[in-house]
Formats: C-alpha cells, structure tokens, sequence
C-alpha cells in the first residue's frame, strides 16, 4: 500500500532499535520456546517418526540375528545404515536427544500450568457480568410479586452447588447475584496425562538403564542355565550389575506347531507355536510352563518371549576311520513361510582339512520344473537336506568372533554343488554319504528311529529363539500409562462452564430472573443445561410460594 503525500516519518521514530538480547536473554528466549506445549507436542510427533526406522530394519537389541543376516544381504547399504545407529534406534544418540528435549519440554510445560491451576482452584468465582445478555443460552424468567430477590438467589445457590458447581454471591444494589463454575477436573486432568506422560518417560530410561534383554536358541532337550556366559547375544542396561541375575535353569522338553490344514486357500498356515519347557529354581522343585507367541513365561525376574522357531537337523561328521569329530543339532534358519531353511556348520578339527558345510532344509521337499528343490509345506512330510563342501581355512583361528550362521568361503576351495561338476550332498533322515576326496563321512541323524516308514514325526528336531527381558518398571509403566488414559478421558469429556443467575427486584414487586452460561473451549450442551437450570429453579420457586400461599389460607 502505497503511503499518502503528506506522510511524514519522524526522526526520532527513525532511530528506535531493538535492544540486544544478549547471552541470558537468548538462554531465556530458547527456554520459552523449548518449553512451549506447541514444542513438547512437536517433539512428541518427532519422536514417534524416529522410532519408526525400529520397525523397518531388525534391531541389535531384539533381533541380532536378524541383524547378521541383513549384513549378509545387503553388504552396500548395511555398514551405511550402522553409522547412523540404524540398528540401535532405541539406545542412539539423535533419539535420545529427542527423548532427552521432550522431557525437558513436559517438565517446563507441566509446573507452571500446575501452578496456576492450584491458584485457580482455591480463587473464588469471577463477579457477574454486568450484561448477561451477551453470554450463550441467556433466558429470562419472571416470578411474581412476593418473592424476595436474595431467596432466590439462594435458592439457586443450593441447586448448583448440589450439581457440582463451586459458587459465590454478590449483591449490587437490588441486584442478587450467584456465579458458578465447575469443570476444572478437565484441566487436572489434563496435568495428570502429562505428568503420568513425564514418568513414563522417566520409568522407561530407568528400566532401560537397570534391565537387559538376552536371547538364547534351544533346540528340543537343549537346557539354558540363566548366567551371562549361557546367552548367545546379551544387551545390558548401562547399570546393568550381572550380579543381579537370579539363578534358574530353563529347558526346552518339545515345541508343537499347529497347522492349517481344512482351509485350502491357507493351507499350511501356522495357527499356533507351543513350547513346552521345564524351569528350574535352585533349591525348589522343577515347575511345568509354557512359552507362547504374546504369552510369555515369567520365572526369575525375566519375562521369557518366544521370538522365532525352526529345525534343527541333527548332523554328524565322521573321519576315515569311523571316529565322529562333529555331532550337534544345528538350527537352520528358516528363509520362506514353508519353512526353507538355511544352515551352516563348521567343522575345524578332526579332519585332514578344516570343513565347512552350507546346507538347506527341506521339510516337505519338491522340485520344480528347473530341477531346484523347494519346500511346499512347512511340516515334515518329505525332509531332504543337501550340503554344498567347502574345504580350507575357516577363520576360526585369528580371534575374530563369526557368526555361526554365516560362513566365509573367500579362502576355502567349493568341493560340491555350483560348477565344481560333484553334485551336492542329499541326505534323507537315517542317510550316510561320504565326502569327497576321502575325508571322511556326513550323516543325516535320525531322531526317531523306531517310526513306520514314512512317518517322519519327530525325525528333526525343532529350536525356539527365546528373548529373556528384565525390565525392573514393568508396573510402574502400566499404572502411568492407566494414569495418563483416565487423565486424557477426563479432559476431553469433562465441560469447562460458568452459569451465571441473577435476581433483580423489579418497581412493581416482582422479580425478574437472568441465567446465563459461559463455555471454556468447546460445549455444546451448555445452552441446553442454562435453559434446564432456569426451568428448575423458576418451578423450585413457584411451587415453593404456592406451597406458602396454601399455609397461609389454612
């Protein structure tokens, strides 16, 4: 907009500056922002954004495992992804600085806001507005002559302090007046969400500082004993003491899959995973339990989780002379929803040459129109396993940790399967065959011998991941997040009114009556509650002088 020709801008305006903040003055301007409710609902939305990479790639944590193999399939973008703590969401330092700034946030939000609703609890209701006429749902009421203006208004005082209503009178020449207000509960609890918000935030750090999370594979018989050396992988707390572990025993008797088989369009589907395991505490009986997806057992402070399930063929490798040098149940980790599996075993010792075996399971084995082999069904009703060779160093010797899932062949010569022109080893449960170039024999255990041909239940063995959690503020947790629903119910239904009744004695006698109601936020029963209290009280106030007038004749 252009400026008209006789402005004239004076000097003196000209030269007004802002002054400098300085250093206490920007710490004071950052400390208003940062603990601004816009900012703490900020930080809250940017903290759920950050913990949604958790959910996309497998966390060291809870899935370390899972971890390994993204690094096997993804050689490029994994090490990218670590530098970035991709893998440790939870515990790295961009989302803990987030964590850290909502809760400085809440706290600078919640104690001024508590402050002033404690001032406002113990004050008084405000004084009636002088024009009623103005406020929502305002209606007038006439009684006639006889009434007193003060008893009304007292009359009125009563019924609103019995509907919950703190009130307060105040009188104006022939003005009687009664101011009410209620709903302040909705702004307790409103505080109470946020504090209860506030201490979990502060139960969950502590939990994740005290607690640890360990996870441990069992195959059928396998006994886990709760000690620090027994986990395959263990994240403690930062004040993780391993002194405070309680000493048990857990042992995994059987694990039973249930399987869809009437429904053919989810046919083999899994319906439910059943472990069955025996705990044990020193000094006490041994105690039945079971491990189910979302039911876990709890036994000596931990929280025992099913994670993941599979087979675990029994594999034994025998040298030329007929002595066994490697006999386990090797966990093969499942890569379909058939249950394909991959595994790997490493043989260091025992042989002329140290050995490494990749091999795959099939549970119910099939062959496509290439000739590869595939499971079509997730229980064992045909298993095959077939092993491709590798012979030379394993890198067992150097120090460095591997992965027991994963095998390095850079160094090590392929005897069969790819293009060496041997063909893969294929073993069916109770098989021997021998391996090349004379070092020795591989055999694919049977763990049911005495079953009818073609029966090969329980001819494999089957493992269950178990993730052992100990989180000392498990209830604390719970009764804040039960605190922080019943605060946020209460603020969102609960009304914040004030209802306004005034009395005003009028030059012939009669009395005429105002009701008026004022909304905090949105309401939209008021005007329907000021029309019912106005109905109430002007019946209240007839009846009662008709009632007078009938004494008075008698």
């Amino acid at each position: 907009m252009s400026r008209p020709s006789d402005h004239y801008d004076s000097p003196a305006l000209a030269a007004v500056s802002q002054p400098r903040l300085g250093f206490t003055g920007w710490l004071r301007w950052f400390w208003r922002q940062l603990t601004n409710m816009r900012t703490a609902l900020f930080l809250l939305l940017l903290l759920a954004i950050a913990a949604v990479p958790g959910s996309l790639v497998p966390q060291r944590s809870s899935d370390p495992n899972g971890v390994t193999q993204y690094f096997a399939d993804n050689p490029d973008l994994a090490p990218v992804l670590d530098k970035v703590q991709a893998f440790d969401v939870y515990s790295s330092a961009w989302f803990s600085a987030i964590y850290l700034l909502l809760f400085i946030s809440l706290i600078g939000c919640v104690i001024p806001r508590t402050k002033h609703h404690f001032q406002a609890l113990r004050a008084k209701p405000p004084t009636t507005p002088a024009r009623l006429s103005r406020l929502a749902g305002f209606t007038e009421r006439t009684i006639p002559a006889g009434q007193s203006a003060s008893l009304a208004v007292d009359s009125a005082k009563r019924m609103l302090k019995s509907g919950g209503y703190r009130v307060a009178l105040f009188e104006r020449g022939r003005e009687f007046s009664v101011s009410a207000e209620r709903g302040y509960l909705r702004e307790t609890g409103n505080l109470v969400f946020h504090f209860a918000l506030v201490g979990i935030l502060i139960t969950v750090g502590f939990g994740s500082g005290f607690g640890f999370s360990g996870q441990r594979v069992l195959v059928e018989g396998q006994t886990f004993v709760n000690t620090l050396l027994a986990y395959d992988s263990f994240n403690p707390g930062r004040f993780f003491n391993d002194e405070s572990l309680k000493p048990y025993k857990l042992t995994l008797d059987d694990f039973k899959v249930k399987y869809e088989t009437k429904n053919l369009k989810a046919y083999g589907q899994p319906l439910d995973f059943t472990a069955d395991v025996t705990v044990t505490h020193r000094g006490e009986a041994p105690e039945k339990s079971q491990v189910k997806v979302n039911a876990p057992a709890r036994t000596g402070g931990t929280d025992v989780y099913l994670l993941g399930n599979g087979y675990a063929p029994k594999i034994t490798v025998k040298d030329p002379n007929g002595v066994v040098v490697f006999t386990d149940a090797v966990p093969f980790l499942p890569q379909d929803a058939n249950l394909t599996s991959l595994g790997v075993v490493k043989v260091p010792d025992g042989l002329a040459e140290q050995l490494g075996l990749i091999g795959f399971f099939y549970p119910t084995q099939a062959t496509m129109d290439s000739g590869a082999f595939f499971s079509s069904y997730p229980d064992l009703e045909y298993p095959l396993l077939t092993l491709n060779i590798y012979s030379g160093d394993l890198g067992l010797d150097k120090g460095v940790p591997t992965s027991v899932y994963a095998l390095d062949t850079d160094k090590m010569t392929q005897l069969t399967g790819g293009k060496t022109g041997t063909k893969s080893i294929e073993l069916k449960p109770g098989e021997t065959q021998q391996l090349p170039n004379g070092l020795g024999s591989v055999t694919f255990d049977d763990a049911n011998p005495g079953a009818k041909a073609g029966d090969f239940s329980g001819s494999v063995l089957r493992f269950a991941s178990f993730d052992i959690h100990h989180d000392p503020t498990q209830l604390w947790v719970l009764t804040f997040a039960v605190l922080a629903l019943l605060g946020l119910l209460t603020s969102l239904f609960v009304p914040r009114r004030r209802v306004w009744v005034k009395a005003i004695e009028e030059a012939d006698g009669s009395v005429r009556l105002e009701y008026a109601g004022l909304a905090r936020g949105e309401d939209p029963a008021l005007e329907s509650a000021v029309a019912e209290l106005a109905d109430r009280h002007t019946d209240l106030l007839l009846s009662t002088e008709t009632a007078a007038t009938a004494s008075d004749k008698t």
